[in-house]
């Protein structure tokens, strides 16, 4: 049996632009995903912590270094720049994997700079 563990989180990322004409998906800058583990079209779970709607999509990858937290598609009509997300994605892991498992959590501040890092 797998049980379903949460593999990375980015913590307070600020929104920094939307595109609802864009097909779909969260643009996030490469090297916070990266850092906290998250692969490009990988399913992400986001919580707007301004409005409190939940919404899941994919990953996809923003420039290097620009800080870049952009909404695309429908869900760019969730949230707005400037609003704060919690962005979360979940593996299976087995029961032996589970025990040992730490998730890869950062935490960002102003400008969308990483100011603390866990399990990495």
């Amino acid at each position: 049996m797998n049980v379903f563990l949460l593999k990375s989180k980015i913590h307070r990322a600020t929104v920094t632009g939307g595109d609802v004409n864009y097909e779909g998906s969260l643009t996030i800058a490469a090297d916070l995903m990266d850092q906290c583990g998250l692969r490009e079209y990988e399913k992400i779970l986001c919580g707007n912590m301004a409005n409190g709607h939940r919404w899941e999509t994919y990953a996809i990858r923003g420039k290097r270094g620009s800080g870049e937290i952009v909404m695309n598609g429908a869900v760019a009509h969730l949230g707005k720049k400037g609003d704060v997300l919690t962005i979360m994605n979940f593996a299976a892991f087995t029961k032996a994997e589970a025990k040992k498992w730490k998730p890869r959590v950062i935490v960002l501040g102003r400008g969308n700079e990483i100011i603390s890092t866990r399990g990495i």
